[in-house]
């Protein structure tokens, strides 16, 4: 079992937690991910790490309560346990693995969308750490949407915020201020990566393709096993059909079909609705098992 042993509010509907994983903190690496369940009855469900400490033994994740088994995680409390947290799985980012001289001839740009603020976090904090020069949007919808942004501002060279109703920062979407930036402020990126919502990574890819701007994406796809067999988690990437546990989840964004992705995860908004359904009734005590897993 894994303990919480720290749990934070951080917006609404969006939890930190600090969870006892040593096994797990000793092998993660910038940009790969976690499958958690909170108890037997529970689904998997996929979180990029958001931090890990080795020495301490603990995996940071943040969860965005947007269905059954994610609220049924954050229903959780310092001192109680996770099921499981099985893990790092995925690729690390690329540059971890890549000659650090190379790495560090490069200015990277981060795009952060909402919840996917997290993960980014650890990528920016190691290329810090090694001498990396790197730029950080954050956006959200309005200022109390904002997350990770002291600890941002601690290991970004510079970071920008951007809100859609102009409470803090730039007035408008995170495409309108890379544009800025590179049209109005002159400034120059060799890659940038985008980590957030489907549709906000969507157009993201789009703006910097106009300038011909390399495009790192973090696909957050559904998932069952995370281990390549149940094809859940599909996408087409350069017309490829890529697996995003095995494969991913970083791809290049301007390869990936993401009107395709799109389509894919709304397929399971009805079974989503239904799962959410059966919960509430078990958390009032009257839930029948018949079809419960079905």
């Amino acid at each position: 079992m894994f303990e919480i042993l720290e749990k934070k509010y951080l917006a609404e509907n969006i939890y930190l937690m600090k969870v006892h994983a040593p096994r797990v903190a000793q092998s993660a690496l910038p940009g790969q991910f976690v499958i958690v369940r909170s108890d037997e009855y529970s689904e998997r469900i996929p979180l990029t790490i958001a931090d890990y400490n080795a020495a301490e033994g603990t995996v940071t994740i943040v969860i965005q309560t947007i269905g059954a088994s994610t609220r049924k995680i954050c229903t959780l409390e310092t001192g109680e346990r996770l099921a499981d947290m099985a893990g790092p799985l995925g690729h690390p980012s690329d540059f971890v693995r890549e000659p650090i001289e190379e790495v560090r001839k490069r200015r990277y740009l981060f795009v952060a969308g909402g919840v996917g603020t997290a993960p980014v976090y650890p990528q920016v904090k190691w290329l810090h750490d090694h001498g990396v020069k790197v730029d950080v949007i954050i956006g959200a919808k309005t200022r109390s949407m904002l997350i990770y942004t002291e600890l941002m501002r601690e290991v970004a060279d510079t970071l920008y915020i951007a809100t859609d109703d102009g409470s803090e920062g730039y007035h408008g979407m995170v495409t309108g201020l890379i544009k800025e930036l590179i049209e109005t402020r002159g400034q120059h990126y060799d890659v940038c990566v985008a980590i957030g919502p489907m549709i906000m990574m969507k157009f993201v890819t789009l703006t910097t393709k106009e300038y011909g701007l390399k495009t790192i994406v973090s696909l957050n796809a559904l998932m069952v096993d995370g281990t390549g067999m149940c094809g859940a988690c599909r996408v087409t990437v350069g017309g490829r059909t890529r697996f995003t546990c095995v494969d991913g989840p970083e791809f290049d964004g301007h390869e990936v079909d993401f009107d395709e992705a799109m389509r894919r995860q709304g397929m399971y908004r009805t079974q989503e609705q239904r799962a959410a359904a059966i919960e509430a009734e078990r958390e009032a005590g009257h839930v029948c098992r018949i079809g419960l897993d079905k």
